[in-house]
This record gives structure tokens, C-alpha cells and sequence, in this order.
């Protein structure tokens, strides 16, 4: 059986900002980011999924949520989403 690893992206409605993070398990991750248990997002809820990619390997997985942290990796991710962002 295969296994995954996710890279996602949470949007905060709070302030709109962006949180890029890694998980072997997207469900249980986003679980707690919402409920409040993850010191980086707690106080940026409420938080949506707004993209996510997965991966065969850990270290693709890895390289690829520390591009989307830079400044290229967030371009991307704005044009990518441009559509979903302006309604």
C-alpha cells in the first residue's frame, strides 16, 4: 500500500494570511490546527484547507513545503489559487 505525505495550505479568517505545513495524516493535521492545539495557528482561527499536493516521499514532501515558504514558493501558490482568492 502506498503511503502519502501532504503538503497543505490553511488560510486564516481571522487575517487572511497563509500557513503552509507538512502531515503524514491531512484529516487528523487540519483536526488540530482547528481545535486549537497547534501554537503557530491557534490564534489565527478560524482556518479552511485551501490546497494541498501529495507526495510519494517524505523528502519530496519536505523540499517542496520549504519552497512553498519562500518568496517564489508564496507567488506560486497566489497565482495558482488567484481564482479561488478573488471569488
Amino acid at each position: 500500500m502506498l503511503k502519502f505525505y501532504y503538503i497543505y495550505v490553511l488560510r486564516s479568517s481571522k487575517d487572511n494570511n497563509f500557513y503552509v505545513g507538512f502531515t503524514e495524516d491531512l484529516k487528523s493535521r487540519f483536526k488540530e490546527h482547528s481545535s486549537g492545539n497547534v501554537i503557530s495557528t491557534r490564534e489565527r482561527r478560524p482556518l479552511e484547507i485551501i490546497y494541498s499536493e501529495a507526495c510519494l516521499s517524505k523528502k519530496d514532501a519536505l523540499h517542496r513545503e520549504k519552497y512553498l515558504k519562500t518568496y517564489h514558493g508564496k507567488l506560486f501558490l497566489r497565482n495558482r489559487l488567484k481564482s479561488y482568492l478573488t471569488g
